[in-house]
């Protein structure tokens, strides 16, 4: 590799560290916030625990099963479904009741399938929200896709119909926060509140019949999966003007054939890596809480610093966005299984990652291949393609980094609680045997790692007694 080659694979690396260490700092932020709602919630329940039932009576409509909850980011959808007013002044309106009966039933598979929370239906509208209860980056993306596929629903409704046409509907969706009060405990329902249900119910207002708008807010959200046209400016009291787009469809890059109606391989694979910042967020969460307090290498942070070295040599490789993903994720879970044994966590790591994966919509055949990225990091590694060569790299990165001195004593100090190595003089022998005979695999590791890592041969020498 010449210079100028490498320098800028060193500039473009670089880039992409920065990138990454921002993004580990969003989720530290963000695993901090929901520490904080925890804490939050136990004082809730213990303030609860010194009311009497004489005061609750007194509070009137069960105050023990009320709760409200703050989401930073919701994505509300309001659908008027027109035709509700002929219900109304019909002679045949019990039968156009069973129609529309019909009609919100299939409104609520279809919400249910996106993850998206139906909140109410008045009348001719229907409202539901995605991001509600369970927090996640890719609502407002969830929610177009379900608006989409009430449309197509409604129109193949109306055409198998020999009757002139009745039904139709028009959708206004906005994304921001949202106030949700939460009532019951057997029957749990939802209410939400806030400027984003009342910004959301006005898109939807200026909406005409069969178009689906949505806010700036959402479109800045989407606008990469979705074809969307400019449609207007919409007042908002004391906000100014607000841009509204219209939703067409699915992008044909993106689409089946590029006819805008079936996502094809391309946006599943574009919609998983985003969808993997709410899986990291979730798995980074459960390591903090159940791994084992000796763990002072095989910690959250070496998980992290490994999530981000896969993409980052991904990307140096020339591998494809499927490829960043597979490994992104084997990242994620190839030390997971230390919360159930030190010595095969490697096998207790996969067997996580096939639980939890297909909640996500990872195929079984990428599921497979995570599982052999994340084999491949069992010592001594053996890997037998480009995607475990660049995890066996990433996992021993630190060999050849400049800090390598502190991340070693780390796992020194991680062995010697486990009574897994004697004095420190035999763990700097195990060392140069260990480094002396170590490899890296990728090009990438080997311009940016291998020098260095000999010098530490030579320091860690100097340091034998």
């Amino acid at each position: 590799m010449s210079k100028e080659s490498q320098d800028k694979l060193v500039k473009r690396i670089a880039r992409l560290a920065k990138q990454n260490q921002e993004l580990e700092e969003k989720i530290k932020k963000l695993l901090k916030e929901n520490e904080k709602l925890l804490n939050q919630t136990e004082k809730q329940k213990a303030m609860l625990e010194k009311v009497t039932p004489g005061d609750l009576q007194k509070a009137g409509p069960s105050l023990a099963d009320q709760r409200a909850l703050r989401f930073k980011m919701a994505t509300v959808l309001f659908a008027d479904i027109h035709g509700f007013a002929k219900v109304m002044t019909d002679s045949g309106s019990a039968e156009l009741m069973d129609e529309l009966d019909e009609i919100l039933f299939n409104f609520d598979s279809i919400v249910d399938k996106y993850r998206i929370k139906k909140i109410k239906t008045i009348g001719d509208t229907y409202m539901c929200a995605g991001g509600i209860p369970e927090k996640n980056i890719t609502n407002p993306i969830d929610v177009v896709m379900a608006a989409l596929e009430m449309q197509r629903y409604l129109r193949k409704y109306e055409s198998g119909k020999s009757r002139k046409q009745i039904w139709d509907l028009k959708i206004g969706i906005h994304t921001g926060p949202v106030t949700a009060n939460i009532t019951g405990k057997k029957k749990v329902s939802y209410d939400i509140k806030g400027d984003t249900v009342n910004t959301a119910s006005r898109v939807e207002g200026v909406s005409g019949q069969g178009r689906l708008l949505i806010s700036v807010m959402t479109y800045e959200l989407v606008k990469e999966f979705f074809q969307c046209e400019y449609f207007g400016k919409l007042p908002v009291k004391y906000k100014g003007d607000l841009d509204i787009y219209e939703v067409l469809g699915i992008h044909p890059r993106f689409s089946v054939d590029g006819k805008g109606v079936t996502p094809n391989e391309a946006f599943k694979i574009k919609f998983g890596l985003i969808q993997f910042t709410d899986i990291q967020e979730m798995i980074l969460d459960r390591l903090e809480k159940e791994l084992p307090d000796y763990l002072y290498y095989h910690n959250v942070k070496h998980t992290v610093d490994v999530v981000t070295e896969v993409e980052l040599m991904g990307w140096a490789e020339g591998c494809s966005d499927e490829e960043i993903l597979l490994l992104k994720t084997a990242g994620l879970f190839h030390d997971a299984g230390h919360t159930i044994e030190y010595d095969n966590h490697e096998y207790h790591g996969t067997q996580m990652a096939r639980e939890i994966l297909p909640e996500f919509n990872y195929s079984p055949g990428q599921i497979d291949t995570i599982c052999d990225i994340i084999m491949a990091t069992k010592l001594p590694p053996q890997p037998k393609n480009l995607l475990e060569e660049i995890i066996c790299d990433a996992d021993l990165d630190y060999l050849g980094r400049s800090d390598f001195i502190p991340v070693s004593n780390t796992l020194y100090d991680e062995l010697k609680a486990q009574n897994k190595i004697g004095s420190f003089n035999d763990w700097n022998k195990l060392q140069v045997k260990f480094i002396s005979g170590h490899q890296y695999f990728t090009k990438t590791a080997r311009s940016l790692r291998e020098v260095n890592k000999q010098k530490q041969i030579e320091r860690i020498q100097g340091l034998i007694t």
